[in-house]
């Protein structure tokens, strides 16, 4: 049995109809039509190659579509190739100067359509990995639980969570490692200054007794000693488009709703601290892009430990406590008599935006998966590499923004909550992704590129998981994709320099300062 749905229409596995005919065959097979899934499917293609495009439900473009309408871009000059494209075209849509970094969903969502139109790739929709065929170290059929089977020379990992890679036995992590695994500063357990509590807040469920429990939201977990590994992943959250126009949609109540589950808030708010608009960007006009602020927001933290590894079902389950969790925040302090009428009234000011989401009740159908398994292969990209450390031979592309990770925890200090694990540390200088972290070590997988689930540590995966990011290492997987199947080879046997040529030919920015880049 899959969990209800919190909201009318919105959920994580959307059954498919059964498949008709023989296997799909194509060169390329991307699995994920994330932002990094749509630019390898439109590159394989404009490099000849017959692609086939898997969404795990009925939309392209991951986050970029999905909510996130301000992007986290970092350094603009390091944004190339078709990454820089999408933005330009966002610039157009819009009738603004060119780049445009904020985007509405729907905005975003049809330029990656045509774009996948203009270049004639597949899309089957509702494509959810049930198995993989690997033989001699290939996959020859990735199969969908629909009974879909398809067949390809080389296939692309789109995915956020990892799930081809992981299904085709490719060496992987998941959580935090240990800052003596890779000498790293800022691994593993963090102190958080960020989105911390900033006042005094008893966290029992009988204030002043810890014999009656915790309040709901806090782990019975230690602190943990600083430095030290563990599984812990930065929250999820879903990124609304809200808006203060006459027409707003009014903060749903979810099903199974109790507003006992946010006394921790109702306490901290009783304390004197109100946070919840101190991260909305205006993306267009009237219309927001709302994200977590503050120590009790829309982060649902210490939630989605177990997410990676689940089978469908169970993510359904987490997905489904998600949407409770953040569409009941917002109830919660939109309509709660308990709380003050102007904290009411300030968060009724806004609403979701109408014109966006309209099939899923104008709720993100995307759940924000900041990080969930990552790739361990030849090169694993690390602090060493975003201070400066490091510089690979081989970069694909290039990572700009700081690295930031949100909290994966909350537990109690000496009588008090306390988030942990986040971390806002600014980067030496943009550094370069490596070839090396997109292709599963030897012997594991010689036809299997991985986009979104790269090979990095997870205090360097903070600054590698933007956006842009991953659209620019999804259009070298593309590229790469068609190389490895015009060679009829592995991926591992990709001429680097001729995947470089290829790459700074169309746009992409490879070293920094770009100046220095030399050009094919």
């Amino acid at each position: 049995m899959t969990a209800a749905p919190a909201l009318p229409g919105l959920r994580y596995h959307l059954p498919a109809p059964p498949a008709q005919g023989t296997p799909t065959e194509a060169d390329v097979v991307v699995y994920g039509a994330t932002s990094g899934g749509v630019t390898a499917a439109v590159r394989a293609a404009r490099d000849g190659m017959t692609v086939l495009l898997l969404a795990f439900d009925d939309h392209v473009g991951g986050m970029s579509a999905g909510g996130l309408g301000e992007t986290d871009v970092g350094r603009p000059e390091t944004v190339g190739g078709l990454a820089r494209a999408f933005y330009a075209d966002v610039a157009a849509a819009y009738h603004a100067p060119d780049p445009h970094w904020r985007v509405e969903a729907r905005v975003a969502e049809e330029i990656f359509e045509r774009w996948l139109a203009d270049t004639g790739v597949r899309i089957r929709r509702r494509q959810h990995l049930s198995d993989v065929v690997v033989q001699s170290g290939r996959i020859v059929e990735l199969r969908t639980d629909d009974g879909g089977r398809h067949r390809a020379r080389v296939y692309v990992d789109a995915s956020y969570e990892g799930d081809l890679m992981a299904a085709a036995r490719v060496t992987h992590t998941v959580g935090r490692e240990a800052s003596t695994t890779y000498r790293e500063p800022l691994a593993g357990v963090q102190p958080s200054t960020n989105h911390q509590f900033s006042r005094p807040v008893d966290p029992y469920l009988r204030p002043g007794h810890p014999d009656s429990g915790l309040l709901p939201g806090i782990s019975p977990d230690d602190h943990g000693e600083i430095g030290a590994g563990d599984r812990r992943l930065q929250a999820y959250n879903f990124r609304l488009h809200i808006t203060t126009s006459a027409g707003r949609v009014r903060y749903p109540r979810p099903d199974g709703y109790h507003p006992d589950r946010y006394e921790l808030l109702r306490r901290y708010i009783e304390a004197g601290v109100f946070e919840l608009y101190g991260r909305t960007t205006p993306v267009r006009g009237d219309v927001y892009d709302m994200n977590n602020h503050g120590a009790v927001s829309s982060d649902h933290i210490g939630a989605n430990t177990n997410w990676p590894g689940a089978a469908y079902p169970r993510r359904e389950e987490i997905f489904q406590d998600h949407v409770r969790y953040q569409a009941g925040l917002l109830y919660f302090l939109a309509n709660d008599p308990r709380l003050p009428a102007p904290i009411r009234a300030a968060t009724r000011a806004y609403g979701l935006s109408p014109a966006e989401f309209t099939s899923t009740g104008h709720w993100p159908h995307q759940l924000y998966i900041r990080e969930a398994r990552r790739m361990v292969a030849d090169y694993v990209v690390t602090q060493h590499d975003a201070a400066g450390r490091s510089r690979p031979a081989d970069p694909i592309a290039l990572a700009s923004y700081v690295m930031d990770s949100h909290n994966a925890k909350r537990v109690v200090v000496d009588g008090q909550p306390r988030n942990e694990g986040n971390v806002q540390h600014p980067l030496t200088a943009p550094f370069g992704i490596p070839y090396r972290s997109i292709v599963p070590r030897a012997g594991e997988c010689e036809n299997l590129l991985v986009a979104s689930a790269v090979s990095a540590s997870h205090v360097a995966f903070a600054s590698v998981r933007m956006e842009p990011v991953f659209m620019m290492i999804g259009e070298a997987a593309g590229c790469a994709a068609a190389q490895a199947v015009g060679a009829r080879g592995g991926v591992r046997d990709v001429d680097y320099e001729t995947l470089r040529k290829e790459l700074v030919r169309t746009g992409s920015v490879l070293t920094w300062p770009p100046e220095q880049e030399v050009r094919a």
